[in-house]
């Protein structure tokens, strides 16, 4: 099995999905061309008004992208210097860098082993440890549904009720999922997600969103993303961003809204194909209970490092795209080891060597994805 006998298996095929959507892109792109409302037009009050419904939400602000939106539910909070953010320590740097650009310390939490989600145990002693050195003020959590599955938000929520602590779901990868027969969007006090072009529901550029059931704090979300503005453009009652999702970023996404229900159910047969063909060779992903995931990754773990790269090399060789998410922990980053306490969170810091992400997009066949499984458990075998 080689590159030159089968055509490459892309990791994600943004192409294959724009031929399938067709017409009805087209036209949602071209009715924005028509109107010429580029800045919050039409699109983005019904984008948000259908993203709101699809989660059962009672409010959704359409904002620039998911970092936007985490910055924005923060600073909605009033949360800065010499406030500790409690977050998981195997995940994106956009979770970690918001509450550094606004002032704050992350304090980084281990994770689960088999779920990669935030461990609860670990969380409660994080707190435990902030509170008796006393520097820092415990003023929120930030839980990320990772690749995909939701993170404990029953547990988290009993954390937070017991601390005082604001609650923000980061849902970047995630929207669309499931726990206890609800969509995220309403597990925390505010919820963000992203609609990067790799996100189960992307655009064709940078985009996010923001979900809650307070209307005070959608309306100062909105203030916010549009430079702190009030009843007119001028009145400028905070310090605010340039936070808006484009009009033809918002006509994509609701092109892509019209299928995204079965989008997620593919990705979810896919998943299944990969965990029964794998099964033999490693453990497949654990979800999380009572819960769909959206599948933005499907992540394997192998044993270390030395069988990551040689799965990377034959999948490499026959063509077929993979990635690692994420190859470090946070708080082994540059970036963030001055904010660090050197706490040892054993179990991020050896995910980084071991996890691989495999192709999961909706347009793969039965047959690319038989293909990708029989190419890695030929290289486990070896």
């Amino acid at each position: 099995m080689n590159a030159e006998t089968f055509p490459p298996i892309p990791f994600l095929d943004l192409k294959a999905q724009q031929a399938r959507l067709g017409a009805g892109l087209k036209s949602r792109l071209d009715a924005v061309l028509a109107h010429g409302q580029y800045i919050l037009g039409p699109e983005v009050l019904e984008l948000e008004a259908r993203l709101a419904s699809f989660c059962n939400a009672a409010y959704c602000v359409s904002v620039s992208s998911g970092t936007d939106a985490l910055q924005i539910a923060l600073m909605a909070e009033g949360i800065g210097r010499g406030d500790a953010v409690f977050l998981p320590a195997f995940t994106y740097t956009a979770t970690a860098e918001v509450p550094l650009l606004l002032g704050a310390t992350p304090v980084f939490v281990d994770v689960d082993p088999r779920t990669f989600q935030i461990d609860l145990n670990n969380l409660q002693e994080r707190i435990e440890t902030v509170k008796r050195a006393g520097k820092l003020k415990p003023r929120a959590i930030i839980g990320v549904d990772l690749f995909g599955q939701p993170a404990d938000w029953p547990g988290i929520a009993s954390i937070a009720a017991q601390e005082r602590l604001f609650t923000l779901d980061d849902c970047a990868q995630s929207f669309g999922a499931v726990q206890n027969g609800v969509r995220l969007g309403r597990s925390a006090d505010a919820t963000a997600t992203s609609f990067f072009p790799s996100k189960p529901l992307g655009a064709y550029g940078d985009g996010g969103a923001l979900f809650t059931e307070s209307a005070e704090r959608a309306a100062l979300y909105r203030s916010l993303r549009t430079h702190g503005e009030g009843t007119t453009r001028y009145e400028v009652l905070r310090t605010g961003m340039n936070g808006r999702l484009d009009t033809m970023q918002a006509a994509v996404l609701l092109a892509k809204l019209d299928v995204f229900e079965g989008e997620i159910a593919r990705r979810e047969a896919i998943a299944q194909i990969y965990d029964a063909a794998l099964n033999d060779v490693l453990e497949p992903p654990a979800r999380m209970p009572d819960s769909q995931s959206a599948w933005a990754v499907y992540c394997v773990k192998l044993p270390d490092e030395d069988t990551r790269e040689a799965a990377k090399a034959a999948l490499a060789a026959a063509g077929i795209g993979h990635a690692v998410y994420y190859p470090r922990a946070l708080h082994q980053q540059p970036a963030y080891r001055a904010s660090h306490d050197d706490s040892a969170l054993p179990v991020a810091e050896s995910l980084g060597g071991r996890v691989l992400a495999l192709p999961i997009h909706p347009d793969l066949t039965n047959a690319q994805v038989a293909r990708v499984a029989a190419t890695l458990t030929q290289a486990l075998e070896r």
